[in-house]
């Protein structure tokens, strides 16, 4: 028997279509199909209104993705459009959960949207990398205003259902059961004159085009790079400018050129892989997480302040611990902080902040772990200390608890081993400031069980974090990737580049920071440090803090910078570098942009590829997503997996060959597995698919 993707019930001479394609009711053929075939019964059947919405969680998450690269097949989604359009009664979308995208344009085309209290509505399609492509931006122009759809479309965050009453796109927000209160405020209104969005002028008519290009300006310069964003504002504009039809085109002209291009694949690259990486290779079906209702953070610091925010933030109950009463004030204080300055930004309401607050508590007494359902240690980076710190976890803490480590390069298993349940013991790794970055690499040790991992990743979920598992090796993934990169950032400097030099052309890629920055804003001792823990040498980046300069904190690293932190470059800094090559007998040249992004992209490619070998990532495309998410790698730019296979793996191995020669670079000696994929054509990308086959 066919499956059904759509349901169609009446409540007396109210209709009601149920799209009922879980988990999100994309729209996929069926969907369409579905909803084509149940307006056209409908009317057929007398009816005198009709209520759409979704059955399950949501009313719609817009477009089947996976249907892109494949001949699509009849009913369209303006098919289906014309069909609402052209009905003789009113269609109301009734919206619950989430209506985006497609979804949402699917709402736009009915003749009134009415929603739950706690439905959210957007157009997301920029993260895609391609604009709405169903008349979203055509219709939302026309029912709220240029200036505000743009800023809905280009931004592509979510509105709430207040805000989109506010705004004009929604014409009610219900209380009580949806499709009750649907049903009823159809049958109230069903008699109405409805205005079509596509028909309606009021909010366009006249609009100030000047005010317009100024407010999409504004808004397209925090895009660095990414195409999609000006695709979006060119095709708002067009709703200003030009009739429905002509501005569906300008529409269609734009998402056709977007969704073929590297950057949509790249960004669908990332958000397939998000999904991807949720997936563990391995974990036994059925595998159970651990309840988690309440959690103690052993750290009042910066990463643990950010980390117990980021549980107070979801609703989860979160005690920090700390040895010193006024470090606790401290730590406790910088969350208020953050929190405050999130009022004050109008991000965050004064009633939400106040609920956040209620759920973050501090304490001196060890023995609040007693009552952890989880426990997270985020104190000093040092083995002595995190193995007192677990084995004094471990004799407190219930016996049947996850303990876990947020270092961010030691050995877990060296860890674990100060407890007596190893099988409990992970390292769930956050990012700075922990309370905004979305990554948290879970490690796995060799004696974590299969309900620990569930466990960290149940958590990792719920407190809004990308999860991806890794295995146990100095650094994990990222930082052990980056950190492959120091050897030709060295050897840059020396044969001719300057720090600012190496910084605007990984900035102008699309990272949120280049090394040097990074370096600045982390603090350049902790990575001389690292380096003398680790036995190695960076003779520039070694003198730059022999002379005291630590980065920012100390006002000048490989940077100078005034009191608000701006940069600029040091001629101090200039005079040190070339002294250096001088030293080394290096003649400085001139390095193009090109070779400066290869020599800072293939170490980390290259040390991707050996992660692979080894087992600590299980795919490819694991690695990408943890650079989106933690690392500031633009999502648009697909991470660096896919950044080498688009290379082609032949060109990346014979580059890393060329390079490991010129420069005497141990590292860029082409990885096993990259000689094995180009020797065969292939790619990581295929590998992945392979595995999952």
């Amino acid at each position: 028997m066919e499956q059904s993707f759509v349901e169609h019930d009446r409540d007396g001479d109210i209709h009601i279509l149920r799209i009922a394609n879980p988990p999100v009711n994309t729209l996929r053929t069926g969907v369409r199909a579905g909803l084509h075939e149940g307006i056209t019964a409908a009317l057929k059947e007398g009816a005198r209104a009709i209520v759409l919405l979704g059955a399950g969680r949501m009313f719609s998450a817009g477009a089947e993705m996976t249907e892109f690269n494949k001949p699509r097949q009849p009913p369209s989604l303006p098919e289906v459009f014309d069909a609402i359009e052209n009905s003789r009664v009113p269609v109301i979308a009734a919206i619950h959960g989430s209506a985006l995208g497609g979804g949402l344009e699917l709402a736009l085309a009915c003749h009134a949207r009415v929603a739950a209290p706690t439905a959210q509505l957007g157009l997301p399609e920029v993260k895609r990398g391609f604009v709405p492509g169903a008349g979203g931006t055509q219709r939302l122009p026309r029912l709220i205003g240029g200036e505000a759809a743009l800023k809905m479309i280009v931004s592509g965050e979510p509105v709430k259902a207040a805000e989109a009453l506010k705004l004009g796109f929604i014409d009610a927000v219900l209380e009580g059961p949806l499709e009750q209160a649907a049903v009823a405020w159809a049958r109230e209104n069903a008699g109405r004159s409805f205005t079509l969005a596509r028909k309606r002028d009021d909010k366009i008519k006249g609009a100030d085009m000047a005010a317009f290009d100024s407010a999409a300006a504004a808004l397209l310069k925090r895009s660095r790079g990414q195409e999609s964003p000006k695709g979006c504002a060119t095709a708002v504009r067009a709703a200003l400018t030009m009739p429905f039809e002509e501005g569906l085109n300008v529409e269609r002209e734009q998402f056709q050129r977007l969704v073929a291009g590297e950057q949509s694949h790249a960004l669908r690259h990332i958000f397939f892989g998000e999904r991807e990486a949720a997936r563990i290779p391995g974990m036994p079906e059925g595998t159970q997480p651990l309840p988690v209702k309440k959690a103690v953070v052993i750290g009042a610091g910066t990463m643990g302040g950010g980390i117990a925010m980021s549980f107070a933030n979801n609703g989860i109950p979160v005690t920090v611990l700390e040895q010193a009463q006024d470090a606790l004030d401290r730590g406790l204080k910088k969350c208020e902080a953050n929190w405050e300055r999130s009022v004050s930004g109008g991000k965050l309401s004064q009633e939400d902040y106040a609920k956040r607050r209620a759920l973050l508590s501090g304490s001196t007494d060890w023995n609040v772990v007693k009552d952890a359902d989880i426990v997270i240690e985020a104190v000093f980076e040092d083995m002595n200390v995190k193995k007192a710190v677990f084995a004094k976890l471990d004799a407190l803490a219930r016996p049947d608890i996850v303990l876990a480590s947020n270092t961010s390069t030691l050995d877990i298993d060296a860890i674990a081993s100060a407890t007596k349940r190893p099988e409990l013991v992970v390292g769930m790794h956050f990012f700075s400031p922990a309370n905004v970055m979305k990554l948290l690499e879970i490690v796995r040790g060799k004696a974590s069980s299969w309900e620990a991992i569930a466990t960290a990743m149940d958590v990792g979920k719920r407190i809004g974090k990308v999860n991806v598992v890794v295995g146990n090796c100095d650094g994990f993934v990222g930082n052990r990737m980056t950190g492959k990169r120091g050897f030709q950032l060295e050897r840059l400097l020396l044969e001719g580049a300057l720090p600012q030099d190496i910084d605007r052309v990984m900035e102008n890629y699309g990272m949120a920071m280049g090394p040097c920055a990074t370096g600045d804003l982390a603090g350049l001792d902790i990575g001389a440090a690292v380096r003398k823990a680790r036995g190695t040498v960076a003779p520039i980046a070694d003198a730059i803090v022999a002379a005291g300069r630590y980065g920012q904190k100390t006002g000048k690293g490989w940077y100078l910078y005034d009191e608000k932190r701006q940069r600029q470059p040091d001629p101090e800094v200039e005079k040190l570098i070339t002294e250096m090559s001088e030293k080394h007998q290096v003649k400085r040249r001139k390095i193009e942009d090109a070779e400066i992004l290869e020599r800072m992209l293939l170490p980390m490619v290259n040390e991707g590829a050996r992660i692979l070998e080894e087992g600590i990532a299980s795919r490819a495309i694991d690695i990408d997503v943890i650079f989106a998410n933690g690392f500031g790698w633009p999502a648009w730019r697909g991470g660096p997996m896919f950044w080498a296979d688009r290379m082609g793996l032949k060109a990346v191995r014979d580059k890393l060959a060329h390079y490991a020669e010129t420069t005497s670079d141990p590292n860029l000696k082409p990885a096993a597995l990259i000689e094995k994929l180009a020797a065969e054509g292939g790619s990581f990308a295929a590998m992945g698919q392979k595995k999952a086959a």
